[in-house]
């Protein structure tokens, strides 16, 4: 299969591979990590399995992301990123097709661990890292435009619901792998590693000196940035991770129980919790087009803290909704919320440490914000086994996520003259990991 080549696009070629991922992000957000509520719910009536061990299957797949995030990392900084995603699709759509077959509760975590693995090799990782590459300027805008196609896949959450209700989960998941096969596969050949292996340069510009068909190089002295060890050195490295992990505790919680907490809980359809899921998503879609206009002009620490209080307070409305008007503030409040700080993450990322192996510190991160994403629905998986309702649970993931809030604001750039004067051939030679 042929690729487009990044000389010889009408228009900058970096746009190209934000839309490819918008598409893969839309996918995998309507196939997988929007739905996956509606199949737990199904899963639960099926097979009599408790809270605790459908959050389990969740969890997992943040533990796999965590102890596969630093390898990957390493891989796409040295290698670039199309032949992982390549594999990371195949899984994904195969797992998906297993998903379907099984019957026990060891396969069902066998297929979604496939599933993880493939998503997370073909996915959200790689795109945001060549992105991170190809954009300067305009990163902010960038990576919110690729992460609107996951808030728009969760419009076609009542697409997949109806198909849950009508042929079933399993010729619902069989369908998905086939259809992540079809077209996620072609959407990898259009992934490039960096403008430079071109002759362009970030944001559009072309270099001086083009280099036609120039090779992938395993160094990239060549690139801005800290080394991974230079960036784990500063404090901002571990309180933006913090920070990242403190807001996945509720957004990991939501996603696994909103629906049962509407239906079981609060005693409404299932016809009103995809009702509330549609506010949601059209409130994040509303955050994340904020985002691209404001991300890179304001300071994306405050804004991150501001989205953490809208977390914390929306989730505290649904804990204590009585009535479905607390309900749908939450929906406005959370995915508004989700939607302009989302992007921000990976983005204040490469604006403290650049792009130099960025890739391997977007990979050693995802091991701290994994506490998260694993936290939050184990804890009000577990709360609810024991008291009955969620409502324990979500109040006290609100109350540590709103005290997570400082790290943002306590994770100021990390100083230049820090990079500049280990950079100097009078001081001892950063070490690159792995190399």
């Amino acid at each position: 299969m042929m690729s487009l080549n990044p000389q010889r696009s009408k228009y900058f070629y970096g746009w190209y591979i934000v839309a490819a991922g918008f598409l893969n992000q839309m996918i995998a957000a309507a196939l997988l990590q929007r739905s996956y509520g509606a199949y737990v719910a199904l899963l639960r009536h099926d097979f009599g399995w408790s809270n605790a061990q459908l959050s389990a299957a969740y969890s997992m797949q943040q533990v796999e992301n965590g102890i596969l995030g630093p390898i990957q990392g390493w891989l796409v900084d040295r290698f670039g990123p199309r032949a992982s995603m390549r594999v990371g699709m195949v899984l994904f759509g195969v797992g998906f097709i297993l998903f379907s077959r099984i019957d026990s509760l060891v396969g069902f975590y066998a297929a979604f661990m496939m599933m993880a693995v493939g998503s997370s090799l073909a996915g959200f990782f790689p795109y945001t890292v060549s992105i991170v590459n190809w954009f300067n300027k305009t990163r902010g805008r960038a990576l919110s435009t690729m992460q609107l196609g996951g808030a728009l896949g969760g419009l076609l959450i009542s697409a997949v619901a109806f198909s849950l209700a009508t042929a079933g989960w399993r010729q619902t998941a069989f369908a998905s792998g086939i259809i992540v096969l079809i077209v996620g596969l072609p959407l990898t050949q259009v992934v490039q590693r960096r403008p430079e292996d071109f002759g362009l340069l970030a944001d559009g510009e072309v270099a001086a000196e083009p280099v036609a068909g120039a090779q992938h190089t395993n160094s990239s002295n060549d690139l801005d940035g800290f080394t991974l060890r230079e960036a784990m050195k500063t404090p901002a490295f571990w309180l933006v991770s913090l920070g990242h992990a403190s807001a996945l505790l509720i957004v990991s919680a939501v996603n696994v129980h909103l629906v049962l907490f509407v239906t079981e809980d609060l005693g409404y359809s299932l016809v009103f919790a995809s009702t509330v899921l549609t506010v949601l998503t059209i409130a994040q879609i509303g955050g994340i087009a904020a985002g691209g206009v404001v991300g890179d002009k304001w300071d994306r620490r405050y804004i991150s803290v501001g989205c953490m209080a809208f977390h914390t307070a929306g989730l505290l409305l649904l804990a204590t909704a009585t009535s479905p008007l607390p309900v749908f503030a939450f929906a406005v409040m959370h995915g508004a919320a989700w939607g302009l700080r989302g992007p921000m993450m990976q983005a204040i990322r490469a604006d403290y440490f650049g792009r130099r192996a960025f890739g391997s510190i977007m990979g050693v991160s995802s091991m701290l914000v994994m506490a998260g994403t694993i936290s939050g629905p184990l804890v009000a998986g577990i709360l609810a086994d024991r008291t009955g309702d969620f409502r324990l649970g979500f109040t006290i993931l609100a109350i540590l996520s709103g005290i997570g809030s400082v790290f943002f604001l306590l994770a100021r750039r990390p100083a230049a003259r820090v990079r500049e004067l280990e950079a100097t051939p009078t001081a001892q030679p950063a070490e690159v990991p792995g190399r």
